[in-house]
């Protein structure tokens, strides 16, 4: 149980709690006028400093947070049956708003030297989790349930529009998450409820990956299975081509030298085909100039003179004998000069062409060694290429993966939909005697508020989405009506947790759950509520104005137990929980 809500700022009201009904009263002064409101009281408030001090994540819009009460530090005692006086105190600022101090280690997990009794700061989320395990009894195999999800049912919010329909605490909330929880308090099958969840999930991710290949950027990273089908073909087909290769690839020892031996080849082979063309241009003409080298007659030098009338004596003939001899001497010098060059050029040619056909062979071999091999730095750039396609092809079968996921993922999905629903509706048929208990317990509060002619049950199976539990109370679907049924709902929902272990002994309800309510079934509500609190040991706190507490108090309400001190009032400053106004 709730024990007491204090802070360390001195104008805070402190309020007591007790078992039982607790009812925390706004009241209007002889003062009051009409621009003053029991809306700013704090009733409101006080149920945000419970979610506060009870684990509730906080952000810059909650309310310790503010500038005003940023440095003021709220304190929750409640029953915790692991401290030594049975007594728990909780205090937590918006200063430091991650951090939760505890006047008792209660941590099971503590490893320390020495056991020392005395304050002690913890994460907020380890207090999530302390929460989760004594008020709610979860342990580390129930996945997915949460003490902050079901204290929302347990004590609803205004803010977060809780009091819009009874199974939902929060606009944003799924029907899945919302189920899983309730069927865990109701003591229904949670883990099938908690599937549901799982197949939303699925959904959501599917509604985003098909949005995602209409996108004309992501749909060429995403694909289609055809696509990807060709894709992945001619790649395979190009990993299979250089794995060939590696496989019939020979590293060549001294490949570079080889190489260079094959230039070097080739260069000289080139040389003497130039010096080849040069040597046979000059082997012609010198076939020539011996054919133009002939002997040089002087014999018709003398007829010619006879001719003339001119007579050679002996001494110039000789002459002329001696001209012709040193003439020929030349001619035949000449003609040996050019035949030896002919044979000199003639026996280069034959030695080249000889070299030649050497070099030719030679070639031919390093050139087939070439061929069959490679060097080690060509074998090691085939393997890169192939690491590199062969990630390429992993990818595209990743792709491939994800797109057929993808197109037969609706298909799956439906099927494990009507899968679940079928084991849930079966399990619900095992669980007659969880389902029954529930639902007397809504009808017996319901037709205490509408007497015994109204229809009021709990409808709960299996639907295609998620576990269906909608409470009926058969009625004109006034806006009064329908916040009883949250009331009844609320109720049993505190009744059966706590009955069966899984849940605190408390129940909080803000007074706008009494909007629109009328007197005669809110005074039924806050009587059945002493009742069941008497009977189940639970305690029940909520907020009310004080004309509301008026009309039930004529009706014979009595309230002089009930009603925490202080009640709060619109006196501007003093009147509210906080002693003052901002």
């Amino acid at each position: 149980m709730l024990r007491q809500l204090s802070a360390d700022d001195a104008r805070f009201r402190t309020v007591d709690f007790k078992p039982g009904v607790n009812l925390l009263v706004a009241d209007t002064t002889e003062t009051s006028t009409d621009e003053d409101s029991r809306n700013s009281t704090g009733k409101s408030s006080l149920i945000e400093l419970l979610h506060f001090l009870l684990g509730a994540r906080a952000d810059v819009k909650s309310l310790p947070t503010r500038k005003a009460l940023r440095r003021t530090a709220f304190t929750l005692e409640l029953d915790w049956s692991q401290t030594p006086d049975g007594r728990l105190a909780v205090t937590r600022s918006g200063a430091r708003p991650e951090v939760v101090r505890l006047n008792h280690d209660i941590d099971p997990d503590h490893d320390v030297l020495f056991d020392m009794d005395g304050p002690v700061d913890v994460p907020n989320p380890r207090w999530q989790q302390l929460i989760d395990r004594e008020l709610f009894g979860l342990r580390a195999d129930h996945q997915g349930l949460t003490g902050r999800a079901m204290l929302s049912f347990l004590i609803r919010r205004v803010a977060s529009h809780s009091f819009n329909q009874a199974t939902r605490t929060h606009n944003q909330q799924s029907e899945a998450d919302a189920a899983a929880n309730l069927a865990y308090l109701l003591g229904l099958d949670w883990k099938l409820a908690a599937g549901y969840r799982e197949i939303a999930a699925r959904e959501a991710t599917r509604r985003q990956l098909r949005q995602a290949v209409s996108d004309p950027v992501w749909g060429r990273i995403v694909g289609n299975t055809a696509d990807l089908r060709g894709q992945i073909t001619l790649a395979e087909d190009e990993l299979r081509r250089i794995s060939q290769q590696i496989t019939e690839f020979r590293v060549v020892p001294q490949y570079e030298e080889l190489q260079r031996r094959a230039d070097e080849i080739d260069h000289r082979i080139r040389s003497l085909n130039s010096q080849d063309a040069i040597d046979l241009r000059n082997l012609g003409d010198l076939k020539a100039a011996v054919e133009e080298t002939t002997d040089t007659a002087v014999r018709y030098l003398e007829p010619v003179y006879r001719e003339l009338d001119i007579l050679l004596g002996e001494q110039v003939r000789r002459r002329f004998d001696d001209v012709r001899g040193f003439h020929e001497s030349v001619v035949r010098n000449r003609r040996r000069y050019l035949a030896d060059e002919i044979r000199s050029t003639e026996a280069a040619l034959v030695e080249r062409k000889a070299e030649r056909g050497r070099l030719g062979v030679e070639l031919q071999t390093v050139l087939r060694i070439l061929a069959e091999g490679g060097a080690l730095d060509a074998l090691t750039a085939l393997q890169q290429a192939l690491a590199h396609k062969q990630a390429a092809v992993q990818a595209l079968r990743h792709r491939y993966d994800a797109a057929q996921t993808l197109e037969s993922s609706a298909l799956e999905i439906k099927a494990k939909k009507v899968e679940l629903q079928r084991s849930l509706a079966a399990d619900l048929g095992e669980r007659r005697m969880q389902t029954e208990e529930a639902t007397l317990l809504f009808s017996e509060y319901a037709q205490r508020l509408y007497g015994h002619g109204r229809s009021a049950y709990l409808a709960i199976e299996a639907g295609p989405s998620s576990l269906k539990i909608t409470p009926r109370i058969d009625s004109d679907d006034s806006r009064g009506i329908g916040n009883m049924v949250i009331f009844c709902f609320d109720l049993t929902l505190a009744v059966l947790a706590h009955r069966h272990g899984r849940g605190p002994d408390f129940l909080v309800h803000d007074s706008h759950l009494f909007d629109g309510v009328d007197d005669r079934q809110l005074f039924a509500a806050l009587t059945l509520a002493s009742e069941v609190s008497a009977r189940e040991g639970l305690q029940y706190i909520a907020s009310l104005n004080s004309d509301d507490l008026a009309k039930i108090e004529r009706r014979g309400y009595d309230a002089s137990e009930v009603v925490l001190t202080p009640r709060l009032t619109d006196a501007y400053e003093a009147g509210g929980l906080f002693g003052f106004r901002f």
